[in-house]
């Protein structure tokens, strides 16, 4: 079936037959992969319950990632008339008004609030796509987990994924974290998640727009902590799949869960020292990190990963059928910008999940930034 564009963007007076503005909020999520699946299973029923707020329509862009010659049909047509995306996230019904697009554009110009889940490494792209071609007023959330970078006097200055969406785009992004498997999500089971934004205004109406009996939302300011813990989190969930995949005990995971937390913790306090405390104990903090250190897909390549000789890439294309884990480039670009601050040997776990997937460290030197971590000390 071919997606089908309906335009909300005005409504009929029944009595005077004139045409008025529908001031509405349309919803468009971009990503249509395991995580951009189960959000819209969330976010498609929650519009239809809140139709005097939202349109009821909500557009998916998924990628179009066939071979020239591929004659089967996209995943968006595949949503479009199975309401389901059997390669990311088989199994769980897709709401029928979410609407799928292989055409980022279309999903995206009529857009109040645009979701954004892909990977991080595929956001400048899309920001170039979108730039100057957004309905005015729209804002966006992030749902993607990574770092990134910037020139500032010539010198390298960390960046947040939200801060590259808001440069490139000209909106402004909040962004949401939590202890949340895509599966369990879509499954409608219980679940939590932070969202943090620059406006409590747009956080509550982000709110409105996520919160379920069973997928249950909290709103903090301090968003850049928020989006740090999701991205750091990958870090040491490989760290849990390296343990996990090397038969080392319980007691060795816990500790890596704990010291990872407080790595995170020293990591955001060093480069966004405005940041508060109480984050951490929120769902996009230990929750989450014990949710991925457990279930995640980094973990699980992680382990694979230190049990075979194959290249992670290979690992990758087996286990996630053309999705990626965030884990490993995120540990890269945490390392390089450790190294230009000059602060890696504070942050071992870090630095040592990043060295073992190039190569430079194996199952000792691992155990070593667990036995030497400087918080011993």
């Amino acid at each position: 079936m071919p997606c089908q564009n309906f335009d909300y963007t005005y409504s009929f007076n029944n009595n005077s037959g004139e045409i008025h503005e529908d001031r509405r909020k349309k919803i468009a999520i971009v990503g249509g992969g395991n995580w951009g699946s189960a959000i819209a299973c969330v976010v498609g029923k929650t519009v239809k319950a809140q139709n005097n707020v939202f349109q009821p329509i909500v557009n998916m862009w998924c990628r179009d990632s066939r071979k020239p010659g591929d004659t089967t049909p996209s995943i968006a047509d595949t949503i479009n008339s199975t309401h389901e995306n059997p390669k990311y996230l088989p199994g769980r019904r897709i709401p029928d008004n979410v609407i799928a697009t292989s055409s980022l554009l279309d999903a995206c110009q009529s857009a109040d609030i645009l979701i954004l889940v892909v990977p991080h490494q595929g956001i400048p792209q899309i920001c170039s796509e979108l730039r100057g071609r957004l309905r005015e007023g729209a804002h966006a959330v992030s749902l993607t987990k990574g770092i990134s970078s910037c020139y500032e006097n010539e010198t390298i200055k960390m960046q947040l994924i939200s801060e590259d969406i808001e440069h490139a785009l000209g909106v402004e992004c909040s962004v949401l974290m939590g202890a949340n498997l895509a599966g369990e999500v879509a499954d409608g089971k219980f679940c939590e998640a932070t969202i943090g934004c620059k406006s409590l205004e747009n956080g509550e109406e982000l709110k409105m727009l996520f919160d379920t009996p069973n997928f249950r939302i909290r709103v903090t300011t301090d968003y850049e902590a928020v989006e740090l813990c999701g991205a750091l989190k990958n870090i040491v969930a490989c760290a849990a799949g390296f343990a996990d995949g090397l038969g080392w005990a319980y007691n060795v995971k816990s500790a890596i869960i704990r010291l990872g937390l407080l790595e995170t913790k020293k990591f955001v306090e060093h480069f966004y020292p405005s940041s508060v405390g109480h984050t951490y104990f929120e769902s996009c903090g230990v929750a989450d990190l014990i949710t991925t250190c457990y279930g995640g897909r980094n973990r699980k390549v992680a382990e694979a990963f230190i049990k075979s000789d194959k290249p992670l890439q290979q690992v990758e294309q087996e286990l996630l059928k053309g999705q990626s884990a965030q884990g490993p480039p995120t540990a890269q670009d945490v390392y390089e910008m450790l190294e230009i601050h000059e602060i890696s040997e504070k942050f071992p776990i870090f630095t040592s999940v990043h060295k073992v997937f190039t190569g430079e460290h194996g199952e000792k030197e691992l155990y070593d930034s667990l036995r030497n971590h400087p918080e011993y000390d």
